[in-house]
């Protein structure tokens, strides 16, 4: 079996970035302190021009609190990873994920999210930005 490819997830070929936009349920993939993986259903924007994914989040969540945990013992955030898949298609981003709360960087996640989902987030007070810089992509879309 062939080995995938790797992407440039800041320059990632149409196909690639044309799933991204479909409306899919994603996964996110984060560390508890053991080092096993913590997996959960996530909606997930991509923004290759800024090398981001954003999640958004309740402050309080588990995904939320590993995050915080891992942010700033070793390098520059957690290391995570956002997955979807269709059928044969599927496309992992990995990178380190940092937690925001600045009201103007929330509203632009949700205002991504709408754009994907089609329909805008509850409102929330609680809710965080899950902000992923991106160092790797990997898929076959």
């Amino acid at each position: 079996m062939a080995p995938t490819p790797r992407i440039d997830p800041s320059r990632p070929p149409e196909p690639y970035l044309s799933f991204w936009r479909e409306r899919h349920l994603c996964t996110l993939t984060t560390l508890r302190p053991d080092g096993t993986p913590h997996v959960v259903p996530v909606g997930v924007t991509y923004d290759p021009e800024a090398g981001v994914a954003r999640v958004l989040a309740r402050k309080t969540s588990r995904k939320v609190a590993h995050i915080l945990a891992a942010t700033g013992v070793d390098g520059p955030g957690a290391r995570v990873a956002v997955c979807q898949f269709a059928g044969r298609r599927w496309a992992t981003l990995e990178g380190h994920a940092a937690i925001r709360t600045e009201p103007e960087a929330i509203a632009e996640a949700e205002d991504r999210y709408e754009e994907r989902y089609e329909r805008r987030p509850s409102p929330n007070p609680d809710r965080v930005l899950i902000e992923i810089t991106l160092t790797r992509a990997l898929g076959k879309a």
